[in-house]
Order: C-alpha cells, then structure tokens, then sequence
C-alpha cells in the first residue's frame, strides 16, 4: 500500500502572498450567492474545515459542509490549489 504525500502550506505564507481574509457566512445555496459564485471563479475562496484530531486545516475552494467556515482573500489562491493549509491562525483573519 503506497501512501500519498499531501503538499501544505502555510497560511500565514497565504496571508502575506493574498492579504488578509474575510471570514464569509453562506446564507444562501451557494449557486444563487452570485458574490460567492464571483469569487470563486476567481479563485478567492478558501474551505477551513476541522480534521478528526480536531485542527482546523484548509483547502482552496469550495466544499460544502455543514462543519465549514469560508474565508475570502483580496487577491487569488491559484498558486495554493492542491494543498492543503495548515497553520490556520485566526488572529490573522478580518472581521
């Protein structure tokens, strides 16, 4: 059995290369949120979700789950996709 190997990266790298994120509440189906359906097309969006040991980690995009918070960055994530983010620090996250 071969294991695979999850590249990461840091979210305070993101945070630096993106700037700071917006936490953003999903109110609606994300289909008909047409400043949701905006920012991922550009890539913008990224999914904390919380691990079984109980970390949060993230991945860039969307992934629907009712355990999700959605962060919005001002530039794209592009360059992160396929990672997973660790690190995750709150501190680092606008209001």
């Amino acid at each position: 059995m071969k294991l695979l190997k999850v590249k990461t990266a840091r979210f305070a790298q993101m945070v630096d290369d993106c700037g700071k994120p917006q936490v953003y509440t999903l109110w609606q189906k994300q289909l008909t949120d047409r400043h949701l359906q905006s920012q991922l097309k550009n890539n913008r969006v990224m999914t904390i979700l919380t691990s079984p040991s109980g970390t949060d980690f993230g991945i860039v995009g969307l992934k629907e789950s009712k355990e999700a918070r959605y962060l919005i960055f001002s530039k794209s994530l592009k360059r992160f996709a396929g990672n997973r983010i660790v690190g995750i620090d709150w501190a680092l996250v606008r209001e």
